[in-house]
Parts: C-alpha cells; structure tokens; sequence
C-alpha cells in the first residue's frame, strides 16, 4: 500500500562513506566539485580569472568548507567516516559525520597570521549557519549556504 507521498524533487542529496585519514580531504573536494556540477552551480572562476559576477566565488566557498570541515575531523577525530550533501531548494547543507563525540571548540592561536586553528573562524566567515551535535557514538559538523541567483 502506498503511503501517497513522493520525494521532493527539489531536494538532492549525495553521501560519500570514507576511511582514514590519507587523501580524503582531496576525495571530499571532488566529490563536492562534482556534486556542484551535477546541480547547476556556477563554476569557480580558478586562479586570476574574473567572471565579474562572483557566482563562482560561492562555489568556492563550499569547496572551501568541505576542506576545512574534513580537515578538522582528521586532526582532531581520527578522520570523519561520511560526507553527505544535500540541496534543499537554494540551501546547500554539508554534514560530516566522525567517530569522536567531542564537539569543535576554539583553540588558543598564536595569532590571525599565524596557519592553524582557524577553522571555525572559517566556518563562521563563509557559512550561513553551522553547528555540531552528537549522533551514536560520534558526532556530525554541519554548514548551511545559500545557492548564488541566476
């Protein structure tokens, strides 16, 4: 018997099971670049090229959280075991899912200038909205986006 209720079709999703720490950032970058394709995202513009409309910078972005998301998880969680991503109309949320139940926390920087310790910073900077919460044993970090217009 059919319950009568059918997938919207305006929401899209993409999950990528991971192991380990060795060449996932690289892996969840692609699989991102090519999930962004698939849904019509504009392309990033690459180095030194101008589109003018800065479409391609939001692109960017979410490449960019991916990185710093991942990253995260392998410094500070063993590695994350899942990428998911999901378009719901303009929103874009990206979860990824690790083993430690340890919520992300600001860590004491030697300076802005200084490399590391500004992933939530990042997070912050570039994402609508982001968070963490525990689900069994580990946790998922989340950021939301918006879509660029036409």
């Amino acid at each position: 018997m059919s319950s009568g209720l059918r997938p919207d079709p305006s929401v899209q999703r993409r999950r990528l099971a991971l192991f380990g720490t060795r060449g996932v950032v690289g892996r969840c970058r692609d699989f991102t670049h090519e999930a962004l394709d698939d849904w019509g995202w504009p392309r990033p513009a690459g180095p030194g090229a101008d589109r003018g409309d800065g479409a391609g910078e939001r692109s960017e972005d979410v490449l960019l959280l991916v990185s710093e998301i991942v990253t995260n998880a392998c410094l500070h969680a063993g590695g994350p075991s899942e990428l998911s991503l999901e378009q719901r109309g303009l929103r874009l949320r990206i979860e990824v899912a690790d083993g430690s139940p340890e919520l992300p926390r600001r860590r004491p920087t030697a300076g802005p200038a200084q490399p590391g310790g500004h992933g939530l910073m990042v997070l912050e900077r570039l994402a609508g909205r982001w968070g963490a919460e525990r689900r069994g044993t580990g946790k998922v970090v989340w950021a939301e986006v918006l879509r660029p217009g036409p």
